[in-house]
């Protein structure tokens, strides 16, 4: 399960220490991800609030995950022996195999944070609190931006952004990136904020580009796809009365006992990391099932077919993944034509998405249009034509690609993005 690397080996930089706001399962996974890969000399992780009764019970939680396993097991394999020493109650912090932790237990704002005094200059946000990049950092309820006046140089915030006031625009210094898809769309110079969007958009991103960079923009007519997603921590273990105000009654039942109709962002943080989406018309849903993790997208693209050439079959659109990911160089994009279930890819190491060439499925059909009916062509052009309805054919295809949402692939993938962030600075 170990983090295996997706750039070049990169040695401790000797400089840089890591702040990480939330030390829920982004935020522990991120340590464990970030003690394997020993970039930053050292961790500083703000919990904001007193933690059980002792430094003590951190390192318990720290160190064991219902997931993943205990984190020796997760570095070294079965016969590894604990790696968690010198508990230092005073100091607030400890060693995760070789690496400094200090923890933070005062304060939930971020501007109060302290991250300058601590020697913090990246952050990394993964309490799901503070998505708004619009918010001043003196906002009363606590802004994302209030991480730059603590003293931090660069925040890059584990979720989507997400503007409450429809009427503001997004900030010129913020950026939404997926790793392999448009991370070069950040600029150091200009850009403090960075969205590493979401686990689902980011699998979602690596299976559509292929299909972009094979068949252009223009051959896709329409697209949908739904996610059939693992539990996550804000959904309720048992039924629970639903707080003021809330309109969704579904997320408040217990995912331990349901299948959970709920919506996803993830067609609209699409199309800031791919913009040819905006052109095609796109549908994105998402259902919660009760698993711990691994989740699975499936994907339908309705394509133009050309009967004048060779047909859109199923071989094709599996060898389209197939040479992707031979290329891909980080290995994000895996292509396999085994079968698999949901456990099989958990902790699955680098992999955005793993497409299942076993269940692809295709279909095509004729479509009749009826010019005469088609708003936009005039009717004295259409009344000149021999044929106003014709037949045309489309393909209609069904690609299925797993994902581990939260350490294989979202975390390892948030890693990446941290640590080429962290070259520039």
């Amino acid at each position: 399960m170990c983090w295996g690397g997706t750039m070049a080996d990169i040695s401790n930089n000797g400089g840089l220490t890591l702040g990480v706001n939330g030390f829920g399962r982004i935020g522990k996974l991120t340590v464990w991800h970030h003690v394997a890969r020993k970039y930053f000399k050292e961790i500083v992780v703000n919990i904001g609030r007193q933690s059980g009764t002792s430094l003590q019970d951190i390192a318990h939680y720290v160190q064991r995950d219902s997931t993943y396993g205990r984190l020796h097991t997760y570095l070294y394999g079965q016969s590894a022996q604990p790696v968690v020493s010198e508990v230092n109650e005073k100091s607030g912090s400890m060693v995760l195999d070789g690496v400094r932790v200090k923890f933070l237990q005062s304060h939930r704002n971020p501007v109060e944070i302290g991250w300058g005094r601590e020697g913090v200059d990246l952050v990394v946000e993964t309490t799901g609190q503070f998505l708004d990049p619009t918010p001043p950092s003196d906002h009363a309820g606590g802004s994302i931006r209030g991480h730059l006046d603590a003293g931090a140089m660069k925040v890059i915030a584990s979720a989507p952004f997400k503007i409450k006031d429809q009427g503001q625009l997004m900030p010129g210094d913020v950026v939404t990136t997926v790793m392999g898809i448009n991370d070069s769309d950040y600029d150091p110079r200009s850009h403090s904020i960075i969205s590493n969007a979401s686990c689902t958009t980011t699998c979602l991103a690596h299976m559509i580009k292929p299909l972009l960079d094979a068949l252009g923009p223009n051959k896709i007519l329409s697209a949908s796809m739904a996610t059939v997603h693992a539990a996550t921590g804000s959904q309720a273990v048992l039924d629970r009365l639903p707080k003021s105000g809330k309109i969704d009654l579904r997320k408040n039942r217990s995912i331990m006992n349901n299948i959970i109709l709920t919506t996803t962002g993830a067609a609209k943080a699409l199309s800031l990391v791919i913009p040819a989406m905006k052109k095609i018309g796109f549908i994105a849903e998402s259902v919660r099932i009760p698993t711990a993790s691994g989740s699975l997208i499936i994907l339908v693209v309705n394509l133009q077919e050309e009967l004048a050439t060779d047909p859109i079959t199923r071989e094709f659109i599996n060898d389209i993944y197939r040479q992707a990911a031979e290329v891909d160089p980080n290995g994000y994009l895996y292509y396999t034509d085994e079968q698999n279930v949901s456990g099989d890819i958990v902790g699955f190491p680098r992999a955005a998405t793993i497409i299942e060439g076993n269940e692809t499925h295709r279909r095509t059909a004729e479509v009749t249009i009826d010019l005469e009916n088609v708003p936009g062509i005039d009717k004295e052009i259409v009344a000149t034509l021999n044929k106003t309805v014709l037949r045309v054919p489309v393909t209609q295809a069904v690609i299925y690609g797993w994902y581990d949402n939260e350490m294989g692939s979202y975390v390892n993938m948030l890693g990446d993005r941290t640590v080429s962030i962290a070259e520039d600075m």
